[in-house]
């Protein structure tokens, strides 16, 4: 194979990242643009996004598409995420105090460190999400499916959780938690 194909391709590869080639960054997208100016996103596709550390506190992104998103240690505090789907989207340690996230497809989501003070996720789809160290102090969970989530160590005190789905979550080392009329604890 000639050597300035190899050497290219090397380049390339660093200059992107390896694993990171499908991410779209933030300034490649009109619709983030749209976003960042206007804080109103409902309805839109900014599925594969990097939005890692964006100030999106407050923004509208009902019924939007992050699928597969970045989001990690983006500030999204009060942001109204209803129906949004951020299915395997990455929000490590991000803020997520007040959110409304009720109805929201969360589905294989990262939330690892996550603080969701406040949250709603009144009937949110949590199957398979990793929430290890998340803080859930007063969320509402209210039938929340959150079959196979991983909420190891999470922080759940005063979290309602009444009709939850919780068969097949590791809640080990969970604080707080309420889980009397959750569905899928073991009396």
């Amino acid at each position: 194979m000639n050597l300035r194909i190899i050497a290219t391709t090397v380049l390339l590869s660093a200059t992107l990242g390896f694993g990171l080639v499908t991410t779209v960054n933030a300034e490649d997208r009109p619709q983030v643009q749209q976003l960042l100016q206007t804080r109103q996103g409902a309805g839109l596709n900014l599925s594969g996004v990097n939005l890692s550390g964006a100030d999106l506190a407050n923004v509208d992104l009902r019924g939007a598409n992050l699928n597969g998103a970045n989001l990690s240690r983006a500030n999204l505090s009060g942001a109204n995420l209803n129906g949004v789907n951020l299915s395997n989207a990455n929000l490590d340690s991000a803020n997520l105090d007040g959110a409304n996230l009720s109805v929201a497809n969360l589905v294989n989501a990262s939330f690892n460190e996550a603080t969701l003070i406040g949250a709603n996720l009144n009937s949110a789809n949590l199957k398979g999400a990793d929430m290890i160290s998340a803080n859930l102090k007063d969320a509402d969970l209210f039938r929340a499916n959150l079959n196979a989530a991983n909420l190891r160590g999470a922080n759940l005190f005063k979290a309602n959780l009444n009709a939850a789905n919780l068969f097949g979550a590791n809640l080990y080392g969970v604080r707080g938690a309420n889980l009397t009329n959750a569905a899928g604890v073991p009396r």
